[in-house]
């Protein structure tokens, strides 16, 4: 038991270093609107395989973020999402 008591603070110790010893703001869960993505996208006649190619993703993936299955997709599907369908991220975000 003690040895993961160690891993514990070593893992503490090796946050705190890379966060220059400062407690390190989160940042907030972003959430994308799935009827905005999915309108978007139909708009531009765009098929789900055909935005999930350009994205590097799964169409299945497309289908669970317009359906608001996924709670807070990363930062990077929501960047090549809007980039694909060439529209400011912000577009993508649930009002």
């Amino acid at each position: 038991m003690w040895y993961f008591y160690a891993i514990c603070v070593i893992i503490e110790v090796s946050y705190k270093r890379r966060a220059g010893g400062v407690e390190m703001p989160t940042m907030a869960a972003v959430k994308i609107s799935g009827a905005k993505l999915k309108s978007l996208r139909e708009r531009r006649f765009i098929s789900r395989e055909e935005l999930a190619e350009k994205v590097g993703s799964h169409r299945d993936h497309i289908g669970r973020l317009e359906r608001d299955e996924i709670e807070s997709p990363r930062m990077t599907t929501i960047r090549k999402l809007a980039a694909a369908l060439d529209v400011d991220p912000g577009e993508l975000l649930d009002d």
